[in-house]
């Protein structure tokens, strides 16, 4: 049987929490969903998230910027009290933060540095997703989308990779345990994407000749890897991630979408 299709926005009157929403892909997302009618709630460690803020109230678009480092269980932990306090719900989580901090060979890491890719890239979302279950579990409804990567096989990233591994396994586990629940989880692997300079870069110090040579080794791995032989853009990032979250994707958990022009990674 036919179902009738609603003639309101695919977001109409939800509540969308969007981590890392100051720059590139979090961005992007927070602004499409609050397009499509989302109550969007941005989440940041950067003051930049009050600007993404002004652009949401600019679509007159009711959105709440929270400040929070969510490498930290407390600060997902104020993220999610913030979002409740201000609209008593929390239809959709969409886990962002995350990205490779240093590019090169494995060896060539150090053990701090080591911890805080992991910290980076893994800890924001298995955190957030914690903070958030009391609250969906308790409405009985909700839809988490994680940003994952297919630098899972890659090169010059390995402990970026084993982060983002970290998280296609965290989304099918909580996918497993919380359908009873009503909560669908989902990821989307980006692949590489083009986006402006970083207002805030993950790591201020300087680049080396050598480091600039590995870092182009990623990239010419990434073309090579991808059937289409090029980088993504946000929107096609965007596009992915927020029909997961939607309620087009009802059928739809526990799943990795790659979206990387065919690279599975």
């Amino acid at each position: 049987m036919m179902t009738m299709t609603s003639s309101y926005p695919r977001f109409h009157e939800k509540v969308v929490v969007v981590t890392g929403a100051a720059q590139g892909i979090g961005r992007g997302v927070a602004l499409r969903a609050a397009a499509e009618g989302a109550i969007v709630v941005l989440a940041d460690r950067a003051e930049l998230v009050h600007e993404v803020e002004a652009e949401i109230a600019a679509l007159g678009s009711p959105s709440l910027a929270v400040i929070a480092d969510l490498e930290t269980y407390a600060g997902a932990c104020k993220l999610m009290r913030a979002a409740l306090d201000a609209f008593g719900k929390i239809d959709v989580l969409i886990n962002n933060v995350g990205g490779t901090i240093w590019a090169k060979p494995y060896e060539e890491y150090e053990e701090a540095q080591i911890e805080a890719e992991v910290r980076r890239s893994l800890f924001p979302t298995l955190w957030s997703c914690r903070a958030v279950l009391p609250a969906m579990i308790a409405q009985r409804r909700g839809a988490i989308v994680n940003v994952s990567s297919i630098a899972t096989r890659s090169i010059y990233r390995v402990p970026y990779a084993a982060s983002k591994g970290g998280v296609n396994a965290l989304t099918a586990s909580l996918a497993f345990e919380h359908a009873g629940d009503g909560i669908r989880v989902n990821s989307v692997a980006t692949g590489g994407t083009e986006a402006p300079p970083r207002k805030v870069p993950r790591n201020t110090a300087p680049q080396s000749e050598q480091e600039a040579r590995w870092y182009r080794g990623i990239v010419d791995q990434t073309i090579a890897s991808s059937l289409m032989h090029r980088y993504g853009t946000i929107d096609e990032q965007v596009g992915a991630i927020l029909f997961l979250a939607s309620d087009e994707a009802s059928y739809i958990t526990g799943t990795v979408l790659p979206v990387g022009g065919g690279d599975l990674g």
